[in-house]
């Protein structure tokens, strides 16, 4: 047995988080940029707790709070800039996986004055950075990832850039902070976390360590999908939802995701799909595909879940998910077939789809009217 892991991130989980080890922050400078989106963090509490720690630690805060839904490039530099401008020490990111991901961006950009192209192909020479991360949906991960995924527009879909100085030294995860989230933001972020348990778990990267996190995520995932009441979520099954999340962001630190993700991204950059509902409305036909190749480690996810068969699976998910009224036509399906095929995470699947493959996917997902 063979295997390395590396999770560097400082994880602090729990009610008040923030309130109980705000001292940890002070090791970290002096001036720390907050990374946010337009208002949620504001609602949720989260800013407030997070400024009012930084300032009693005695800590100078600066606020960029421009992040978008599936951050671009020009809000990422502008942040950057702003962290230059103000000499920070640190970036803290608070948010859903957008803020997270654009945080640990600016983080590069506050130490490098580098092009669109020399960043996503990551040829900066200064180290970013620290980041710390509050996520305040349970979806992506990010928190514990060395990843930062971005929408490029020259490449016409989403990228990500990584290095092991990405991974944030402190994490900070409070369940409170999810607590009015919407149904469909928590049920797309839920299924977002799943995909990437999933996708760790078939992978030609999954090691046994790996294999213990994602299946105590798909579990834990698996049973909430099935018994969330929509109308009234518990702080408990808040912090369930963000600890299965954390897990699944820890699985694919070292495994990275698969066809899934590569598929999916062409859907949220074209069609403007949230990523969770994207990833949730191929997860089960890109399981049939997977099963081509790893049927014993589709149906430990199929158990894992709670169900008997992947019909049982495609039947959760479309219980919990919004609908989606999505025909692509000839010519969309081949450039999302040919988009996807350029993924490097493609790599990573047991077996490589072909474009056949792809197309089936597509077919088999109700989105395509081959």
């Amino acid at each position: 047995m063979q295997f390395n892991f590396r999770c560097p991130t400082r994880i602090f989980f729990g009610q008040k988080c923030v309130d109980k080890y705000s001292s940890e922050l002070a090791a970290l400078g002096k001036k720390a940029l907050i990374v946010t989106g337009g208002s949620s963090s504001e609602k949720n509490g989260s800013l407030a707790e997070m400024t009012a720690a930084l300032t009693r630690e005695g800590i100078q805060v600066e606020i960029f709070n421009e992040v978008e839904q599936n951050p671009g490039l020009a809000t990422v530099y502008r942040g950057g800039q702003r962290a230059r401008e103000m000499g920070a020490d640190f970036i803290v990111g608070i948010g859903g996986g957008s803020p997270l991901d654009a945080a640990k961006a600016v983080a590069v950009l506050a130490v490098n004055e580098v092009s669109q192209q020399d960043l996503m192909a990551k040829k900066w020479s200064n180290e970013p950075l620290p980041v710390v991360a509050v996520p305040t949906t349970a979806g992506t991960g990010s928190e514990v990832t060395p990843y930062a995924i971005l929408t490029v527009d020259w490449a016409e879909t989403k990228m990500s850039i990584a290095g092991e100085k990405l991974f944030p030294a402190l994490a900070f995860l409070d369940g409170r902070y999810l607590l009015n989230l919407p149904w469909a933001v928590t049920v797309n972020t839920a299924v977002d976390a799943l995909s990437h348990s999933v996708e760790g778990f078939i992978n030609n990267r999954a090691t046994p360590f790996t294999d213990l996190l994602a299946l105590e995520s798909i579990r834990l995932l698996g049973r909430l999908l099935k018994t969330l009441n929509p109308d009234n979520i518990s702080l408990e099954e808040r912090e369930e939802l963000l600890y299965a999340s954390m897990l699944a962001g820890m699985v694919i630190a070292q495994t990275a995701t698969g066809v899934i993700h590569a598929l999916g991204y062409p859907l949220t950059y074209f069609k403007g799909l949230p990523h969770g509902l994207a990833n949730g409305v191929i997860m089960k036909a890109s399981l049939e595909f997977m099963a081509q190749d790893a049927p014993d480690r589709v149906q430990q996810v199929v158990k894992a879940l709670g169900c008997t068969n992947l019909p049982e699976v495609g039947e959760v998910l479309t219980k919990v998910l919004p609908p989606v009224n999505l025909k692509l036509t000839a010519e969309e399906a081949a450039k999302f077939v040919s988009k996807t095929l350029q993924a490097k995470n493609l790599a990573n699947c047991p077996q490589r789809p072909a474009d056949k493959d792809i197309y089936e996917i597509l077919k088999a997902s109700n989105l395509a009217r081959m």
